[in-house]
């Protein structure tokens, strides 16, 4: 079963950065990319657990703070050579903006 709840909007999010936001799932990041895709993981590295939140943005990824992973915004994968998965969670921007996350159980 899933629930949408909203988060805010695109403007709550500053551009090629990221947000928070907790959950009953717990804490996930919401990005937002340089053309306003939104896009959002579980705010933790597969590698050593970093806030990917407070990562860089750069195309459609993030790279961790703590190890320099990149990670891929859209499917949570880390990239070659590094191996390990972030939980995603659909998101959707509504056209006035408001974001809605999608809580999966």
């Amino acid at each position: 079963m899933s629930q949408q709840i909203a988060i805010g909007t695109l403007n709550d999010i500053p551009q090629m950065g990221a947000t928070t936001v907790e959950t009953p799932n717990g804490r996930y990041a919401i990005f937002r990319t340089r053309n306003d895709e939104v896009f959002a993981l579980r705010d933790q590295c597969p590698h050593k657990q970093g806030p990917l939140s407070q990562g860089i943005v750069a195309g459609h990824t993030v790279t961790c703070p703590l190890h320099n992973w990149k990670i891929d915004l859209s499917s949570g994968e880390a990239q070659a050579p590094d191996e390990g998965c972030v939980n995603t969670l659909p998101i959707e921007a509504q056209p006035d903006g408001t974001l809605l996350l999608t809580l999966v159980d």
